[in-house]
């Protein structure tokens, strides 16, 4: 009885990394799918018929919807495990706008997205930072506290 136990509680903590490689693998697949699709649409055009390329761009389509959905799905079984540190800030929260100057406490270390590529946010230059507060995602100059950009919901 006891081995069944730690057999199902070795299964339950590995089964969650396998389901998560393999969402990004298909996202993975997606893109490669969709360039495929695209460059057999170059060549219809180049060489094929109206139909041709008709079919083709409709394969294009769907290829593209596909990596959407994937992508869809990857950001949502992701959002749970990326929400799984304690970014929860000791306070409530603000609807901040560009512009605004927050206190050091809104945009510690501790609130900054570490890896904004993983989150498709483009790099922050010097002295920004991406800080998460509650869903919402600021772009934040860190010497002074300037609210930079806002994208509200962003972790939804």
């Amino acid at each position: 009885m006891r081995k069944l136990i730690i057999l199902g509680l070795m299964a339950a903590t590995v089964i969650p990394g396998a389901a998560m490689a393999q969402s990004r693998g298909e996202v993975r697949d997606s893109a490669r799918d969709l360039r495929q699709e695209q460059r057999e649409l170059r060549e219809a055009e180049r060489h094929g018929t109206r139909h041709d390329v008709r079919e083709q761009r409709r394969d294009v389509r769907e290829a593209r919807q596909e990596m959407r959905e994937d992508w869809r799905d990857y950001r949502r079984s992701h959002r749970d495990v990326y929400r799984g540190g304690n970014w929860r800030a000791p306070f409530r929260y603000n609807r901040w706008e560009a512009g605004a100057r927050l206190r050091p406490a809104y945009y510690g270390p501790r609130y900054y997205v570490s890896d904004p590529a993983r989150y498709r946010l483009p790099r922050p230059g010097a002295n920004l930072q991406w800080v998460r507060h509650y869903n919402d995602v600021l772009l934040v100059n860190v010497r002074t506290g300037r609210v930079m950009e806002v994208h509200r919901g962003f972790f939804w």
